[in-house]
């Protein structure tokens, strides 16, 4: 091994040995790599300003200040409180109504401010109809997290394995064109929600809160939910239209390919600015640069996987024994490396990490990379296993007071549900 594989090996292993122990913020852990990496010579200046302006980065964040616009406009909270009118006139079947409505929204929005309006109300209105809320607040949160993968902007996950395909020279997808697997992932899981989750979680009243636990998440976030409960703003007809309308206007350009997502997601957020809806300074608090510096230190350490040539040798290593068994099997392999390490790691880091290498096993099969790449951006997102493994699910953890072990029962069961429906939808949709 050259210098350069041994100096990124080792400052990979450093950050996945950070990032499991928790206890330094993942986007710190992230940028002290992409620095390390950077004074040692195996990454150049320029490959770090790209991944710091990349266009994963730069639609991101232009989604959040639009996100975070329909938030302040009082928009969101305003349809949560319909929405918990829907719920007292049809009892329990309004509240998974609702909870599919927030999978809906998910594809479009930051899931973690849908889940901190909802969980309340799906807890309030299910106590006062007699139902356990324990039996709805873990479903709310898996159900968010699947119609987070519905769309190429639900999650930063899926435009980051989109920028890291590009970066391989791999075609970029369109806003819509992973929707039908996600799709058949999404009504399996939910069925499996819908039909045994509530079972598996038993009857027992959880309305006592947990206390505040300050966690690390996934997405390099605290899990205080009161960190967002400034989302739940006054209704301001205004500019709650104008911020719809702009939200709308950057979907369909992007969905019709008249502008690039980046492009029309920055150029949305500095509209909102123009039009008076938000205040530069209200458009700087709503970045998230914590998720922005996460995704830019990770893109940098994998590049270096990637220039250094540890991808490849990685793949050869897999390729003798893969082979033999075909491209399906192939697929079913990194889809469980990738469901594994995201229980463990962030969205980001699996992203970053297994895409060059899903690119490099598709190359060697001789086959189209694109079914490996959703299954990577399927299962990067699929963390149901642990409270710990995304935002939406230590939020549900402080409300609802469940123990680690309700989130193995449900979640674990709804991994193999997923894997299963992904491996029938992927190849269907994205041929070999």
């Amino acid at each position: 091994m050259s210098f350069d594989q041994i100096a990124a090996l080792t400052i990979l292993v450093g950050v996945v040995g950070v990032l499991v122990h928790g206890r330094v913020r993942s986007d710190v852990a992230a940028l002290a790599a992409a620095a390390l990496l950077l004074v040692l010579g195996v990454i150049r200046p320029v490959e770090v300003q790209g991944a710091f302006a990349s266009p994963a980065v730069i639609a991101l964040a232009g989604l959040f200040v639009i996100a975070y616009a329909i938030e302040l406009s009082g928009l969101l909270g305003l349809l949560i409180r319909q929405a918990t009118k829907l719920c007292a006139r049809m009892g329990a079947a309004g509240l998974w109504t609702v909870m599919v409505m927030c999978g809906g929204a998910s594809a479009f929005l930051n899931n973690t401010p849908i889940v901190v309006l909802a969980a309340p109300v799906i807890k309030d209105v299910a106590a006062s109809l007699n139902l356990s809320p324990k039996k709805y607040l873990i479903p709310l949160s898996y159900i968010t997290i699947m119609g987070g993968a519905c769309t190429l902007i639900g999650t930063s996950t899926n435009l980051l394995v989109n920028d890291m395909a590009r970066n391989s020279g791999q075609p970029v997808f369109s806003l819509f064109e992973i929707t039908p697997v996600a799709l058949v992932i999404a009504a399996f899981g939910g069925l499996y929600l819908y039909l045994l989750g509530g079972r598996l979680l038993g009857g027992e009243d959880a309305a006592a809160p947990a206390p505040q636990a300050q966690e690390q998440t996934g997405d390099g976030l605290l899990g205080d939910a009161a960190l967002f409960a400034a989302a739940d703003r006054p209704f301001d007809p205004r500019k709650a239209a104008i911020a719809l309308a702009i939200f709308l206007a950057v979907v369909g350009a992007a969905g019709l390919g008249i502008a690039p997502i980046a492009a029309a997601a920055f150029a949305g957020a500095v509209a909102l600015i123009l039009l008076g809806v938000l205040s530069a300074e209200e458009a700087y608090a709503g970045l998230r640069p914590e998720v922005l510096l996460l995704i830019a230190g990770m893109v940098v350490v994998g590049l270096s996987i990637e220039v250094t040539g540890l991808a490849s040798s990685g793949t050869e290593l897999l390729i003798d024994v893969i082979r033999p068994w075909g491209p399906l099997a192939a697929l079913i392999i990194l889809y469980g490396v990738t469901l594994f390490a995201t229980e463990l790691l962030s969205n980001a880091a699996v992203a970053v990490l297994i895409t060059p290498v899903a690119v490099a096993l598709a190359e060697s099969l001789g086959v189209d990379p694109r079914p490996f790449l959703v299954g990577v951006m399927m299962a990067a997102s699929a963390a149901f296993a642990t409270p710990f493994g995304y935002q939406t699910n230590v939020i549900v953890f402080q409300l609802g007071n469940y123990s680690y072990m309700d989130f193995v029962r449900v979640g674990v069961p709804l991994n193999l549900v997923t894997w299963i429906a992904a491996m029938i939808a992927i190849p269907i949709f994205f041929p070999f």
